[in-house]
Parts: structure tokens; sequence; C-alpha cells
């Protein structure tokens, strides 16, 4: 786990809320401050969908951020400054297949890949986790699960530093 503190929060935030740099991810939670205190939790409700809908969304239990963007945008734009946000994403398996793979590490082993995205009082941090099936004192995996996702802020032209 490592936390990241992201230097321009207003270029980070449109590329979260607006653009589709993070549509790859699932949403396991967000929670919004404005005028009031907004939960989602992203958890897919089956029924709601047709099938067709629901093979465009995937199958993987979590709304994709691509879905909850406008939603999540709509709850923060305006003139003044959400309080504070945090959302949970989380890769998903046929990221973390991909990742494994090129790793020597099963998919089935990683239970989870997140990145924790949190802006309070004026400062944004993205905080990387790892959740793993078994135990391990060996923090490989972790590290290059963190240097990956460093990796893919700077692709995305995030500048951030290590706290």
């Amino acid at each position: 786990m490592v936390g990241l503190k992201i230097e321009d929060v207003k270029g980070f935030t449109s590329k979260l809320f607006v653009k589709e740099d993070f549509d790859l991810f699932l949403v396991k939670e967000v929670q919004i401050v404005t005028f009031n205190s907004f939960s989602i939790d992203g958890h897919i409700r089956k029924g709601y969908f047709s099938e067709e809908e629901l093979e465009e969304i995937g199958d993987e239990g979590f709304a994709p951020w691509k879905l909850l963007r406008p939603v999540c945008f709509g709850l923060i734009k305006g003139k003044r400054l959400p309080g504070s946000f945090h959302i949970v994403l989380q890769l998903p398996a046929s990221q973390v297949k991909r990742f494994a793979s090129g790793n020597g590490v099963e998919a089935g082993q990683i239970q989870g890949m997140y990145l924790n995205i949190r802006y309070e009082d004026g400062a944004l941090y993205c905080i990387t986790g790892l959740s793993l099936g078994f135990f391990t004192l060996d923090k490989t995996l972790e590290d290059l699960w963190d240097r990956s996702a460093e990796e893919f802020l700077r692709k995305r032209g995030i500048a951030c530093l290590r706290e």
C-alpha cells in the first residue's frame, strides 16, 4: 500500500469525473459530501437491467465507473468545491488476470486490487490496496501493484508524490 498525493487536484478530478481515464475500474463504494452526504454502494442490482444491458455492463457484481461517473459528477459540479469525497475503485477480473500472469501469480490468489481516492481539506490522495487469498510476509506483489498504479497515473499525465 502506498499513498500518492495528487499535485494537480483540478486536473485529476477532470480526468476522474469528466473524462474516461478511470472507466476501466469497478466501483466498490462512493461517499460524496456537498450540501448533503451521499453514499453509493457499487453492487449491481441485476433485476434492474435487461439481459443485454447486463452483458454490456459485465457480470462482476460491481458497477463500472463508466456507469456511475456521470452520477457522481452531477453531485459535485457547481460553483462550490465538495467538502470531501472518497471513492473505492477495484480493478476488474480481466485486468487482475493480466497483472497476475505478467507477474507469475495465479489470478485466483488475488482477491482484489484497489485504488482508494480521497479528497479532503483541499488535498487529494490515491491509496493503493491489494487483497490476497493467502497470508504472506512477502510484499513483492503489493510493491508491483503500487508501481503499476503510479505508472497508470503518470501515463495519464497525473503528477503524484509518494507520501
